[in-house]
């Protein structure tokens, strides 16, 4: 492929960056580069990895792979290819990493070498490593909603049912994970050495399709970032009470929270990632509103350097639908119910890494 498209689309980006720059000078955080990547494939999540100094970035579709970083330069170091994945995280005790691909990628976490393969059912999406048990939690829409990997050894332990679609999930690193229910507007409490569902935290009064989950540990609060009402609900995890619930942007994919600054982060597609400060167990605020490109809607922490990262691409306008014939009905000529219309092209070699901090 020539390098044409990429230069215009690196200076498209460079143009974005510069007004994005500007939209946040009123606020302590801001984006603070964008590193073109480029290549095939689509993307949905990022993780990173503060102990190794790796980002792994999974890509899918026919040319999926997953690319490792440096979290500090953002350099290529490595790349597991073949692998067509929703996203993948590393347990620093066992080495061992593991991708949701199907079946699920189990890979060395130094040398990126594959493992082995394991073959689960549902369809394998979101994820959790839990440094706690060294477990592997797959989350999956259809069932079974949740399924258990030993990271030693890769070994299927269990799985899990929620009764409705996970979306993130959150551990206190002492044996309670904490699930969002995407479609029941709900969040899962979890026995992690039982492995079985042992409460339901309701939050429907103030919301739903909640997409994104973080935990203050320390305090025991739930930070659930929903797209239904645009808000980020705010509860207790001993008991579920819902503490209040404040305004983020549209179209949250990620949540997490930073125990360092005592601030919980939102990122939405909407070209928008929201700050929430905790001031105390009871009082909270927004913060700040950082403008970033558009579709940087997932995000990670580097829990070392307090940096954001999140991934994103330029994209074409949406294709027009195809012509009806004459007579045809609303109905007949939108996507079919549950289904997504036409979506927008990614422009090719415009695939990008985000890097947001103070």
């Amino acid at each position: 492929m020539s390098c044409k498209p990429l230069v215009v689309v690196t200076f498209a980006a460079m143009l974005s960056f510069a007004g994005v720059v500007h939209a946040q000078d009123g606020g302590p955080y801001k984006v603070l580069k964008i590193q073109m990547i480029g290549g095939d494939g689509g993307f949905d999540y990022v993780t990173a990895d503060p102990d190794g100094r790796n980002l792994y970035v999974a890509r899918s579709g026919p040319a999926g792979h997953i690319g490792v970083f440096n979290l500090d330069t953002l350099a290529p170091v490595g790349d597991i290819s073949g692998v067509s994945a929703h996203g993948g995280a590393v347990d620093t005790t066992t080495g061992h990493g593991f991708a949701t691909s199907k079946p699920v990628t189990m890979f060395d976490a130094k040398t990126f070498a594959i493992l082995k393969k394991i073959d689960v059912q549902g369809n394998p999406d979101g994820y959790l490593n839990d440094a706690y048990n060294h477990r592997f939690y797959i989350l999956s829409h259809s069932a079974p909603n949740i399924t258990v990997l030993d990271d030693k050894d890769g070994t299927i332990l269990g799985t899990i049912d929620i009764g409705g679609a996970p979306e993130q999930a959150a551990t206190d690193g002492h044996g309670k994970i904490y699930v969002d229910i995407e479609d029941k507007s709900a969040i899962a409490v979890i026995d992690a050495n039982a492995m079985k569902m042992v409460g339901k935290y309701d939050v429907s009064s103030k919301g739903g399709g909640c997409a994104g989950l973080a935990l203050d540990a320390k305090n025991n609060i739930l930070f659930a970032a929903c797209r239904e009402n645009k808000n980020m609900i705010i509860l207790s995890a001993t008991d579920g009470h819902i503490i209040t619930d404040l305004p983020i942007g549209n179209g949250s994919d990620g949540a997490t929270f930073n125990p360092a600054t005592m601030e919980a982060f939102s990122s939405q597609g909407d070209g928008t990632l929201t700050v929430v400060k905790e001031n105390s167990p009871t009082d909270f605020s927004v913060e700040q509103t950082v403008a970033t490109p558009a579709r940087a809607k997932v995000l990670t922490l580097d829990t070392k350097t307090n940096q954001i990262f999140t991934i994103t691409a330029e994209f074409g306008p949406v294709p027009a639908p195809p012509a009806q014939p004459a007579g045809a009905t609303a109905a007949a000529v939108g996507p079919p119910p549950g289904m997504r219309g036409p979506r927008a092209p990614m422009i090719p070699n415009s695939f990008q890494i985000l890097v947001i901090g103070k």
